[in-house]
């Protein structure tokens, strides 16, 4: 997965050491409830559209253009689910990171689900039911999304 040029220009300062990082979480269903997931290259693990924000980039923004490049789907966005602070989170090459994560709730718009970068092995949409285990703070949202109240 490639990191973003502005924090491979920040590592450069800071090497290893915490870095407090933007991203987004895109809870997308279509107009049946099910859930567009991707399979990670990295952990070969099921989960929602995640990615780092830019600098100066809004999250409804980040969250249209990170499932557009990870899954080739096209997404308006709804709705805040949640905004989290994540525990410090160490990448394989020894990168610590604290993220804060903006959970967003989005709908398809149009595209059809594939494997559109090298940052997932495959893409497909789940029933609700049958959404394979993700990480916590992805499972907290794709349950308020799916509660369908407003936060």
């Amino acid at each position: 997965m490639p990191i973003p040029e502005f924090v491979v220009a920040l590592r450069k300062k800071v090497g290893h050491d915490p870095l407090p990082l933007p991203g987004v979480i895109a809870v997308v269903l279509d107009d049946r409830n099910r859930v567009l997931l991707v399979r990670r290259s990295d952990t070969d693990e099921w989960a929602l559209t995640t990615g780092c924000l830019e600098p100066g980039e809004q999250p409804a923004d980040g969250a249209r253009r990170e499932v557009r490049e990870e899954t080739g789907v096209e997404v308006t966005v709804e709705r805040l689910l949640a905004v989290e602070a994540l525990d410090l989170d160490v990448a394989p090459n020894g990168d610590q990171i604290y993220w804060l994560c903006v959970g967003l709730l989005c709908r398809y718009a149009g595209g059809a689900a594939r494997v559109n970068d090298d940052e997932s092995v495959d893409v497909r949409w789940f029933e609700a039911a049958d959404v394979p285990a993700l990480p916590p703070h992805q499972a907290r949202c794709l349950e308020q999304a799916l509660r369908g109240d407003r936060p």
